[in-house]
């Protein structure tokens, strides 16, 4: 009996402790399944995550669609349920950031709806291109705002032999066209993209841009080297005077007083000559240009900065621009279909703007452009002229500069041209 008294006595002196050590336990349960979601008999916590439009959408519907033909931004919130007079709300406040008479046919457009009977459109997004978009945040005001999605940046390498021309090497190396156009913009004062010869090669080191890991565009060409008729030119990436531009493997800016050719692509249908049998006339005549067969509406750029000193019509050059560069140059362009809007006599341009179209007006057989230039108010070969150059690396930032064109050849001397595969 009096063993049963204490042991009674004990248990109730361990009643506080047993107590708290099942609350401990419970703790410890508590805590592991915040830990691990994979815990039997846890609930999944999943916390909510924003979308790449910038806001919570996992609790709301999502459909995606793209805009119809002749579709307007009326009908589509209209079709989505939203009352006619917030419709007129909507595009007031969308006016700073979208032309609303003017979405684009194809462009996707996504709708975020309550998950209820009603399906209350929450938000409008609009995508003005794979990156750029316009968000309509319906909640509880209207309220309009645009931005962009995040970019992510890859390097990228290419290299390839010239068999027909750069668009088509590079289409065949599995490369976006607009390489080509990069391309040829930064060589627009070395290279000759209308003479280019089989055997001619490329090496190119640059950056694609991604957006939601999908291909949006090219980025900046990090180095570059194009043989030519046996001659390497190189491109190096520098910043000088806070202007980013591209020099060769001297220092020496490739950017010149004038681009090599007016038009970025097509082909020379007639040199320069002091005697060369006219098309129409079908009699020898000096020709004091060159021709470059393009279709009707190719953009035609001015090969330098300059005033515009003439434009006009006449009988043999039909719309014509002549722009004067400075004292010494000037340059004509023939043929025009029809001029760039604004131009007139007397309106400055930049070099590489477009200030016209090709067209077959005046003595032609085709479409194709007449491309004159003339030092010191005499037509010289456009061909053959040498033209100044821009400012080089300055002497205090060549130590600098060779570091990065060090740099840059050593990562473009590695790359290996693909090998080409022989017929048996």
């Amino acid at each position: 009996m009096k063993s049963s008294k204490y042991i009674r006595i004990y248990i109730r002196f361990l009643y506080p402790f047993i107590g708290i050590a099942f609350v401990l336990l419970l703790l410890s349960v508590w805590i592991q399944c915040s830990d691990s979601e994979s815990k039997i008999g846890c609930e999944p916590s999943h916390s909510p995550k924003i979308n790449s439009f910038g806001f919570y959408s996992d609790s709301l519907d999502h459909e995606i669609h793209s805009v119809s033909k002749n579709e307007t931004l009326s009908e589509i919130l209209f079709e989505l349920g939203v009352p006619a007079d917030d419709i007129n709300q909507i595009i007031t406040k969308a006016k700073p950031f979208l032309d609303v008479r003017k979405i684009v046919a194809g462009n996707i457009y996504h709708a975020f709806t309550y998950d209820d009977s009603l399906s209350s459109l929450v938000y409008f997004v609009y995508e003005k291109n794979p990156r750029r978009f316009v968000v309509f945040n319906l909640k509880d005001s209207v309220k309009v705002y645009e931005s962009e999605k995040e970019i992510e940046i890859r390097e990228n390498k290419k290299s390839a032999v010239i068999d027909q021309s750069l668009w088509v090497s590079l289409l065949n190396a599995d490369a976006s066209p607009e390489l080509a156009i990069k391309l040829s913009q930064i060589f627009a004062w070395q290279i000759d993209f209308y003479h280019l010869q089989q055997g001619d090669n490329f090496k190119v080191i640059y950056e694609e841009l991604f957006v939601d890991d999908k291909f949006f565009a090219i980025g900046k060409i990090i180095g570059a080297c194009f043989n030519c008729n046996g001659k390497d030119f190189f491109a190096v990436p520098f910043t000088q005077d806070s202007v980013f531009q591209y020099f060769d493997e001297n220092g020496n800016s490739l950017r010149k007083a004038f681009l090599k050719a007016p038009l970025e692509f097509g082909r020379i249908s007639s040199r320069y000559s002091k005697s060369r049998l006219h098309p129409i006339h079908k009699t020898r005549r000096p020709h004091l240009g060159v021709d470059y067969a393009a279709p009707v509406g190719t953009p035609v750029r001015s090969t330098g900065d300059g005033i515009v000193s003439d434009v006009g019509y006449n009988g043999g050059s039909g719309r014509f621009i002549k722009i004067r560069h400075n004292s010494v140059y000037s340059t004509m362009y023939l043929h025009l279909s029809k001029y760039a809007k604004g131009l007139k006599k007397g309106v400055q341009v930049k070099q590489g703007q477009v200030i016209g179209y090709v067209g077959s007006t005046g003595l032609s057989t085709g479409p194709h452009l007449d491309y004159r230039f003339f030092v010191n108010g005499n037509a010289v070969d456009p061909l053959k002229v040498e033209v100044p150059p821009s400012h080089p690396v300055k002497p205090e930032l060549k130590a600098q500069y060779e570091v990065q064109m060090d740099s840059v050849l050593k990562m473009l001397e590695i790359i290996e041209f693909p090998s080409v595969s022989k017929p048996v």
